[in-house]
């Protein structure tokens, strides 16, 4: 029997279970992760004790890949821990595999310390874009456009992951600038496909903005995404801060 929590930010939802990752974790994400024979989400995320933090987190994507951040995910699991009676705490450290990362909650709301974006040289794709690729614990080809509604995401957002540029794959941001303080973004993750919400696209799609001079550091940025809104705040050496909710959709049972 696996006990499990559905949670949601902005619509970019996940299975949670506190306790070790199985052996079989890429399967059961795969498996449970299908929206029509499962119970559907973007995947699972595993939730522990740590000895170098307060928690720890390891996420599968709906495809059974493993990604080291996500942070809508974190987000989540703050609420979690706190909701659930594992922790009083307001502040928390969570070991993630891009590092360990600070939280601090404020009831819905948690903020997230994402850490310093890096941000190399732009590159022109094959397909007829020029990108800028951001790691924010994990890769993403940020790509501006006068108007998001317009790309075909599906189509486009499998060829821009699995591009020869990125030989690991890569998340797909579309990004409109709206205002120095506004931002409007798609996304295509890696390993889940168009998702309503990304985290830490929504950190690399700022960070972009910011280092091209399309926003201001040190402003809060709101980053208008499918699922909702996020407020980004980056740095002037380009560390990223992300608040937004974090919600409960309902408690289960796996036999």
């Amino acid at each position: 029997m696996m006990h499990y929590t559905k949670m949601h930010g902005i619509g970019n939802d996940y299975l949670f279970v506190f306790g070790e990752v199985p052996q079989n974790a890429a399967e059961l994400s795969r498996k449970y992760s299908d929206r029509k024979n499962g119970i559907g989400s973007d995947g699972m995320i595993y939730i522990n004790y740590s000895d170098i933090a307060d928690f720890s987190m390891r996420i599968f994507n709906a495809d059974g890949s493993e990604a080291k951040m996500c942070g809508n995910g974190i987000r989540c699991v703050a609420r979690f821990v706190r909701e659930k009676g594992y922790t009083d705490k307001d502040e928390l450290t969570v070991e993630t595999l891009s590092g360990v990362k600070r939280l601090r909650m404020d009831g819905e709301y948690v903020t997230v310390d994402m850490g310093k974006a890096e941000i190399s040289d732009d590159v022109m794709l094959d397909l007829g874009f020029e990108c800028t690729p951001v790691s924010v614990g994990n890769p993403h080809a940020v790509i501006f456009t006068d108007d998001v509604a317009l790309i075909l995401l599906r189509d486009i957002g499998p060829k821009i992951e699995c591009n020869k540029a990125f030989p690991g794959r890569v998340n797909a941001e579309f990004v409109q600038v709206m205002g120095e303080r506004e931002l409007r973004m798609r996304v295509w993750e890696r390993g889940s496909g168009e998702t309503q919400a990304c985290g830490t696209g929504a950190c690399a799609s700022a960070a972009a903005s910011v280092k091209k001079g399309f926003c201001r550091a040190g402003e809060p940025i709101t980053v208008h995404l499918d699922g909702g809104d996020l407020e980004i705040t980056v740095k002037d050496d380009l560390t990223c801060l992300m608040k937004g909710p974090a919600e409960f959709v309902c408690d289960g049972e796996i036999l």
